[in-house]
């Protein structure tokens, strides 16, 4: 399984899910998120002062509260 982000102004890194993988909130904050498409995406919105949205899909680890608690700390840090 792979996650992808997608934008205008330029290629994200496509973030690899380990084979087998339960993609819990924790392992998507920590692996897809953090280590992934949110740094890509906070280079090149700092770099370009652009404002940025994260659109999720509703599976269950995209939903989590702790998901959205750790998006809205990651969002008020940057």
């Amino acid at each position: 399984m792979v996650s992808v982000g997608v934008s205008r102004m330029r290629k994200k890194r496509v973030v690899f899910i380990d084979p087998g993988a339960k993609v819990y909130s924790s392992y998507y904050c920590n692996i897809v998120l953090e280590e992934g498409l949110l740094s890509d995406i906070r280079s090149v919105c700092h770099h370009y002062r652009y404002r940025w949205t994260l659109q999720q899909e509703g599976a269950a680890a995209h939903t989590a509260r702790t998901t959205m608690d750790y998006l809205k700390k990651a969002h008020e840090l940057h």
